[in-house]
């Protein structure tokens, strides 16, 4: 039977990929994890193949699933004074001013990979080499890049990736100077990489001579992944995190993640507040009845502020997350306790099938393994994720995540995937749209391109409402006595959510977010 799917992707390169597994019959997880692949491949210094990602996936009869491939603190069989060290402060101007650590000591355990050959191998309908061929292609052929991937780079080429020769060499153009966008890129030694993907799989990243490197390189260098932490390695299968939102029964990734149970919270208490005022209600761009701005603020305040008190500093994400979870499905917000860069893909095709991606590098570690082309990750060097202080966790442990990739389903066969990059701005972006989706009937390109806002809470506990530019949004923060922080139109920093819908009768629709590189359609077999 032919297929329809819709693709959300992050670019030309990433649709290309989904579309040309879909050509040759497959579902919405083969493409969606041949987009997410070749993002991984072709978009250096936004996302890379040794990251971590979660892919939640929903069939069209059964139960949705997460697949956990999060990065893990490394550092099994280390001495304790191996700790501590093989990184540099890196003070950045992205997003207003972001300072991180880089170096071979930021570097965590991937799993990146590993989730995405396990949801092909569970759900999908082609095999892993054809999934994984259309990335070796575009890193062979050349990539474009894109507009998100050039105002970073220019901003942190010297910095961040100006002190490894293979960063260098793919991070800037041959004559030393920083991509613009449209630039056309190649990655030879990656697309050989790749190639062995294909062939033997990813254990050649855990397991195998890749991992092997790996290994190698941080010893050498002050790094603490070991090949006992790469062996040790397994994605997690856990069951999501449901609430109910509108006609709409919404999926999120569980504890350990941050990011979904935080997204969770403040659902239900969107719900609360829709069954509380069923009237429409206008200044939030809904079409109908939905939260106002003044609901958006009042929830993000109260759920952030937690997150900064309790889980930023958490010791057990998992045990925290649950019960954040209980105390506020009990009691609503009154029951809150007291004590970077990403990418996301989403699919969903004609049967029902849908599946969402987020992956993240953190904002690149500036390192490679010599001789392969690869990027690695950053995610012991982000703040946001590392509150308790540098290499503070127990080797083994998840590290936290915003990544909340997000399936939900309606009784009259509607189906939603959706998703969003922007570090700890994840949460809130897509609260925002799914509210306006869920509850005010917005379509959903309006629903994306409406205006956000972030509630940040500084140093001194002060919050702060960063925003786009909105005269009922910037009334709302006035109402509040708060200091606001106006971005403009369509910034970046706000995130990029991507999202596929299937319609009651059957209809595909893919939308991407104006604010980053998006490229999306609906394709068949």
């Amino acid at each position: 039977m032919s297929r329809q799917v819709a693709i959300a992707a992050t670019g030309p390169a990433s649709l290309g990929a989904g579309q040309q597994v879909v050509a040759d019959g497959g579902n919405a997880v083969d493409a969606a994890i041949a987009a997410a692949i070749t993002a991984m491949s072709s978009e250096p210094g936004i996302v890379s193949l040794a990251g971590g990602a979660f892919v939640t996936v929903w069939p069209a009869s059964g139960s949705p699933v997460v697949l956990d491939g999060n990065v893990v603190m490394p550092g099994l069989g280390l001495a304790h004074e191996a700790f501590g060290g093989g990184v540099r402060e890196v003070v950045t101007t992205y997003g207003g001013g972001v300072t991180m650590y880089a170096g071979h000591g930021s570097v965590a355990v991937p799993g990146a990979l590993s989730a995405c050959e396990l949801a092909v191998a569970r759900f999908g309908s082609q095999p892993w080499g054809s999934v994984v061929a259309p990335a070796a292609g575009v890193c062979r052929d050349g990539y474009p890049i894109g507009g998100a991937a050039s105002r970073y780079l220019a901003l942190v080429a010297d910095p961040l990736f100006g002190h490894d020769d293979g960063a260098r060499l793919l991070t800037r153009r041959t004559d030393g100077s920083p991509f613009v966008a449209g630039d056309l890129a190649r990655n030879p030694d990656l697309a050989a990489v790749l190639d062995e993907v294909a062939r033997a799989g990813a254990s050649i990243l855990t397991t195998g001579e890749l991992g092997r490197a790996l290994a190698a390189e941080m010893a050498a260098h002050g790094g603490l992944v070991t090949e006992a932490d790469l062996a040790a390695y397994e994605v997690v299968v856990r069951e999501p995190v449901r609430r109910t939102l509108g006609d709409w029964d919404v999926a999120v990734n569980p504890p350990p993640s941050v990011g979904g149970p935080l997204l969770a919270v403040m659902l239900a208490e969107l719900e609360r507040t829709s069954r509380a005022h069923p009237v429409g209600r206008s200044g939030t761009g809904h079409a109908g009845a939905g939260p106002t701005w003044d609901d958006v603020l009042r929830i993000q305040r109260a759920v952030l502020a937690y997150r900064v008190k309790v889980h930023d500093v958490s010791r057990d994400l998992g045990a925290d997350g649950h019960a954040l979870l209980a105390a506020v499905d009990r009691h609503g917000l009154a029951g809150l306790p007291t004590s970077s860069s990403t990418a996301h893909i989403s699919a969903i095709d004609s049967h029902g099938l849908a599946c969402a991606v987020t992956m993240s590098s953190g904002y690149g570690s500036g390192v490679t393994i010599p001789g392969t082309g690869l990027l690695l990750n950053n995610a012991l060097g982000e703040p946001e994720l590392n509150r308790l202080g540098l290499h503070a966790l127990t080797p083994g442990t998840r590290l936290a995540s915003n990544m909340a990739p997000t399936i939900a389903r309606a009784a009259d066969g509607r189906v939603l995937a959706v998703g969003s990059p922007g570090a700890d701005r994840i949460t809130t972006a897509l609260m925002q749209v799914l509210s306006q989706l869920c509850l005010g009937g917005a379509d959903l390109d309006v629903a994306i391109r409406a205006p956000r806002m972030h509630v940040r809470f500084g140093a001194s506990g002060e919050p702060v409402v960063e925003h786009e530019a909105s005269a009922d949004l910037a009334a709302a923060v006035d109402r509040a006595g708060l200091t606001g922080l106006d971005h403009g139109a369509l910034s970046m920093y706000f995130g990029g959510v991507g999202a596929a819908h299937l319609d009651g009768d059957g209809g595909l629709r893919a939308a991407g977010d104006p604010r980053r590189e998006a490229a999306v359609a609906v394709t068949g077999s």
